[in-house]
C-alpha cells in the first residue's frame, strides 16, 4: 500500500502496515523554518532558503526531498492566500529573519521594523494601512495586533463579523482543483483546509487579512461575547456555516474524494489545566453548527473531518464525537486529564488521534534523545493499537529545538515501522 492507502486505513480505524507520519501538512502539524533548515543541514541536503509556507507562525515547507528522507505520508493542499491575505505562492523573494536566517517568502510578504527591532506585518502586504501583526525583537513568529473599533452595543452588526466570509470564486476553485490534484498525484495522503468552517478561532477573530476590521475583533471581547452576546455569536456562526457549506459543495464538485481529510476547525477549547467554557455551553453554542457542517461532509463526500483543539479537553471529547468530528488534534498529552491510555480506551473507537506522539513543550525541546525515544515508543504503542493514530507532535515543532532531538523522534518512527 502507498502512503495514501495507509492513511485511509488508519482513518477507518483499521490496523495499517505502518504508523502514518505527518510533519508539515497543516498549520497545526508543522515545523518552524529554523528547524527545517537544521534538518536539511543534518541530512546533507542543499543549503537553500526554506520556503515560509505559513507566515503567521513562520512554518517551513518540508519539500519533497526532505519529506522522502523523513518518511512523511501526508501532504497538505494549501489555499491561495496566507492568513494575512496575500498570495502565498510563487513568485518568491528572499528575506533575512531577525535571527539571521534567509528564507523564501511571497512577493507581498512585506514587513517594517517598528524602530525597536520588532517586525510589523500588513494585511495584503499593504504598507499604507495599520499593521495587523508583530514579531517581537526576540521572537520567532508573529502575534496578532488587535484593531478593535469602539463597540456601540446598539450598532453591532453580524455582517461585520462575516466580512472575511463569502462565496468562493472561479479563480479560487481553479486553484484548489490544481493544488489538490498536485497533492494527490504524489501518492501521499491529502489533507486540505478549505476555510470558512472555523467557529470563533481566536487566531482568526482579529481579521489579520482585513485592512479595517469591523465587529468584535478583540480576543478578550470575543470570549466575553460568548456569554454576554450569545445570540449575536450564534447568528455569526449560522450565517458563516451557510456560506461554508455552499463553498464546500462547489469545491467538492472540483476535487471529489481526492482529499482524505479536511481541516474544519482550529478553535481551542482548552487551557493547560482546564477549559474555556463548560461542555454544556459547547453543546448549546458550537455543537449545532459543527454538526451541520460535518453532517453535510459525511453525507456528500468521503472526507474525514479534522478538529484541532489544544489543552485539557478530555471532557469535550464526547461533544466532539456527537458533533461529527472524525479526527482530534493535537492530543495535548501533557495537559490535565489527557492521559493517552484513558483517551485511547474511552474514545479510540470513535476518534482518530492525529498527534500526541511526543510532548513539544518540555520533552522535545529539553529532553535527551533516549528519553524522546522512550516517549515516542510508549505513545505509539498506546495510540496505534487497532488503528486510528497518525503520528505527529503535540502541535508545531518550534524554533531552537535541538536537531538531534527531532532526529531521535524521526529515527524512532523508522524503528517502529521497520519492526
Amino acid at each position: 500500500m502507498n502512503s495514501r492507502e495507509q492513511l485511509q486505513k488508519t482513518l477507518n480505524h483499521q490496523q495499517a502496515d505502518k504508523i502514518v507520519f505527518d510533519m508539515g501538512s497543516t498549520g497545526v502539524t508543522g515545523i518552524h523554518v529554523q528547524a527545517v533548515a537544521g534538518l536539511r543541514k543534518y541530512y546533507g541536503l542543499e543549503d537553500k532558503p526554506v520556503r515560509v509556507i505559513e507566515p503567521f507562525q513562520m512554518l517551513g515547507e518540508v519539500d519533497e526531498e526532505l519529506a522522502r528522507i523523513i518518511g512523511i505520508d501526508v501532504i497538505g493542499a494549501w489555499g491561495q492566500n496566507s492568513m494575512f491575505g496575500f498570495f502565498n505562492h510563487k513568485p518568491f523573494k528572499e528575506w533575512v529573519t531577525p535571527w539571521g536566517q534567509t528564507v523564501s517568502v511571497p512577493e507581498n510578504f512585506k514587513v517594517k521594523d517598528d524602530g525597536t527591532g520588532a517586525m510589523l506585518m500588513y494585511p495584503e502586504g499593504d504598507l499604507s494601512v495599520p499593521p495587523s501583526a508583530k514579531m517581537p525583537k526576540s521572537g520567532y513568529f508573529f502575534d496578532a495586533i488587535i484593531r478593535q473599533e469602539p463597540i456601540i452595543e446598539d450598532e453591532l452588526n453580524v455582517q461585520d463579523n462575516l466580512e472575511e466570509f463569502g462565496l468562493i470564486g472561479e479563480q479560487d476553485l481553479d486553484f484548489w482543483e490544481k493544488e489538490v490534484n498536485k497533492s494527490y498525484d504524489t501518492g501521499e495522503g491529502v489533507i486540505a483546509a478549505f476555510g470558512g468552517t472555523a467557529l470563533g478561532d481566536i487566531a482568526l477573530v482579529p481579521g489579520l487579512q482585513l485592512k479595517h476590521p469591523k465587529g468584535i475583533r478583540d480576543v478578550a471581547e470575543w470570549y466575553m461575547s460568548t456569554v454576554m452576546r450569545p445570540d449575536y455569536i450564534k447568528n455569526v456562526f449560522e450565517k458563516q456555516i451557510e456560506i461554508a457549506i455552499e463553498n464546500l459543495r462547489l469545491i467538492y464538485e472540483r476535487v471529489g474524494n481526492k482529499v482524505n481529510a479536511v481541516f474544519t476547525c482550529g478553535t481551542d477549547f482548552g487551557t493547560q489545566d482546564s477549559t474555556f467554557c463548560a461542555p454544556e455551553q459547547f453543546d448549546e453554542m458550537w455543537l449545532p453548527y459543527y454538526k451541520k457542517t460535518n453532517d453535510w461532509i459525511h453525507k456528500n463526500t468521503e472526507w474525514k473531518t479534522f478538529k484541532h483543539s489544544c489543552g485539557a479537553v478530555e471532557t469535550f471529547m464526547d461533544g466532539f464525537i456527537r458533533a461529527g468530528f472524525d479526527i482530534i488534534n493535537p492530543v495535548q498529552i501533557n495537559a490535565a486529564g489527557m492521559d493517552p491510555v484513558k483517551l485511547k480506551q474511552k474514545y479510540g473507537r470513535d476518534l482518530v488521534f492525529w498527534g500526541g506522539g511526543i510532548d513539544t513543550q518540555k520533552m522535545l525541546p529539553f529532553g535527551k534523545p533516549d528519553e524522546i525515544r522512550d516517549q515516542v515508543l510508549r505513545n505509539c504503542e498506546i495510540f496505534s493499537k487497532d488503528g486510528g493514530f497518525v503520528f505527529n507532535t503535540v502541535h508545531n515543532i518550534q524554533a531552537n529545538v535541538p536537531i538531534e532531538n527531532i532526529v531521535a523522534m524521526i529515527n524512532t518512527i523508522h524503528e517502529i515501522n521497520r519492526n
